[in-house]
């Protein structure tokens, strides 16, 4: 079992943060250079942007890395990834961080390679699953598949589509801002 696993943004990061009054505005990420995403390394992960493509490998079983994109979004945003597992093992994780207070309190809204979808908050230590742990979804491609995630927030009402297809909805006020971020 390869314990290395590597998840690539393909159209990198798009969001859009929406005003209460439908007003927005947007951003995207090229992943040209890494900007102002913080980027970090050790023993068990490697997380870098080169090239066009934000990388995570994980060098060790059962460990998460992750970047962080240095912004504060409004409370009402859209947030679009896809990314592509390109090595290891199908029982993973990745996704997309919300409300990243740091690295002590998030939100993770995650999908694995086995076609499984979870959403969890993260608070000081300790991982508290929102809703059903692990829920089996049609929408999710498996293995080395592209999947487009998108996380939608209105009023503390979260939204996980997979592909264009809804997996899972949470009501949640515990994080009120805060960064967000890509990880594996």
């Amino acid at each position: 079992r390869l314990a290395r696993m590597l998840v690539w943004p393909v159209l990198a990061a798009l969001l859009v943060g929406c005003a209460s009054r439908g007003e927005g505005q947007a951003y995207s990420e090229s992943f040209d250079a890494p900007g102002s995403w913080g980027l970090s390394s050790d023993a068990a992960a490697h997380v870098s942007v080169a090239d066009g493509q934000f990388r995570i490998e994980v060098f060790e079983p059962d460990q998460i890395a992750w970047g962080a994109a240095g912004r504060v979004l409004p409370e009402s945003f859209r947030l679009k990834v896809e990314a592509t597992p390109l090595a290891g093992p199908l029982d993973n994780e990745y996704g997309v961080l919300r409300r990243m207070a740091g690295d002590s309190r998030f939100y993770a809204f995650s999908i694995s390679g086995d076609g499984y979808a979870r959403a969890a908050l993260y608070d000081q230590g300790v991982w508290t699953v929102l809703g059903s742990d692990w829920t089996l979804s049609d929408a999710i491609r498996s293995g080395m598949e592209t999947n487009t995630l998108e996380v939608e927030c209105r009023a503390g009402v979260y939204s996980l589509t997979a592909n264009g297809q809804a997996v899972l909805e949470i009501q949640d006020t515990t994080l009120t801002k805060g960064d967000f971020g890509l990880y594996a």
